[in-house]
């Protein structure tokens, strides 16, 4: 397997390298369970993981998993993976070819002085308001996990009551397909 050169891209606290795996499973009870216990048994670090019903075959779903490329060589990662009974198929998609979207909620409290620059960053960010109350608001932000970041940057300017942030997930380009590393 040609192992594509892993993200150098920056966050907002330090330079990340990171491999994004797609990895088909079945739904079935355990295999999260399974497949997060083999990377703590194995010291290989998780930087997000996201899994849900793939398309709609409720017999599989897709585990999104962006590993951090310097705990360990990714042929070992998938190697590990593969053993793994539930797992269906691996694919390794390169950050450079991948369309990544992060979700960021957060509440903040609002008051009538800072409401309209909040209004202000939400428009810049493209962001929306998905919940209010009198002295607070929840926002989303659904975008690239730089967008995700820069966004978090921007309401340190607020009080924040909360904030949560989905972790990536990802797909191929359009036009670009991803070699199937394993198919069992």
């Amino acid at each position: 397997m040609n192992a594509p050169e892993p993200f150098a891209g920056e966050t907002a606290h330090s330079p990340v390298r990171h491999h994004i795996l797609s990895v088909l499973v079945e739904n079935k009870s355990g295999v999260l369970a399974r497949i997060a216990g083999m990377f703590a048994r194995r010291g290989f670090n998780i930087y997000s993981l996201a899994v849900a019903p793939s398309e709609s075959h409720a017999r599989f779903s897709r585990v999104t998993i962006v590993v951090d490329a310097e705990s360990a060589p990714l042929e070992q990662i998938v190697g590990q993976l593969d053993k793994l009974v539930n797992v269906v198929a691996i694919s390794d998609i390169a950050p450079r070819e991948a369309v990544e979207r992060e979700l960021l909620l957060a509440t903040i409290q609002t008051d009538v002085a800072n409401r309209t620059s909040l209004l202000d960053t939400l428009a810049n960010a493209g962001a929306a308001i998905v919940d209010v109350d009198p002295g607070a608001v929840t926002v989303m932000l659904a975008g690239t996990p730089g967008a995700c970041d820069d966004f978090e940057r921007a309401l340190e300017a607020y009080a924040e009551v909360e904030l949560h942030r989905t972790g990536r997930v990802a797909l191929p380009r359009l036009g670009r397909t991803i070699p199937a590393t394993v198919e069992q």
